[in-house]
């Protein structure tokens, strides 16, 4: 059964500008990628529409739900319980475009740097507060959800009668094998 999605981010077209500028800057730094103008940027332009298309991020009541691609699909669901930071950062071109970068990390994540990273989220700082807010919801529930199934107190104690023969049994066999 699928979760219910509690919000959706939609995506600014100005990374599509944010793109094609990146990739003039990057061309034009090499002397290699100038003549090379004339044919990416066309790709660029033809790509990029489609690489927004494929972008979207779903925040559900257990995870986030992160899709992009358009040659290579990728798909990544991160528990928020295991959120550890989610950042929020705009470059000088970014922030000439009104463009913001959020990154998430995760606990248990290898390497450094963000997990899943998503350029030019409208309304970033409304979905980052959305996703913290309901991570924290997330680990309050359960947190009360695990202080009702601790044991009884007459198991514990069974528990620890039980460890204390075991406990006599192997005195016992290493005596008699000494």
């Amino acid at each position: 059964m699928a979760e219910k999605i509690l919000r959706s981010a939609s995506f600014n077209p100005k990374v599509k500008t944010y793109w094609l500028i990146s990739l003039l800057i990057v061309s034009g730094l090499t002397v290699i990628g100038i003549p090379l103008l004339l044919i990416s940027i066309p790709i660029m332009l033809f790509i990029s529409e489609r690489m927004l298309r494929a972008m979207s991020a779903d925040l559900t009541e257990r995870k986030l739900v992160v899709k992009r691609g358009v040659f290579f699909k990728v798909e990544k669901s991160i528990p928020l319980e295991k959120i550890t930071d989610v950042a929020m950062s705009q470059g000088p071109l970014m922030r000439a475009l009104g463009l913001f970068s959020l990154s998430f990390e995760t606990a248990g994540q290898s390497g450094q740097g963000a997990l899943v990273s998503m350029l030019g989220i409208d309304d970033a700082a409304d979905f980052r507060e959305a996703i913290l807010n309901q991570k924290d919801n997330c680990s309050t529930s359960s947190r009360t959800d695990t202080s009702h199934s601790e044991q009884p107190a007459s198991e514990l104690t069974e528990l620890t009668e039980s460890v204390k023969r075991i406990e006599k049994m192997l005195a016992t066999l290493i005596n008699n094998n000494a």
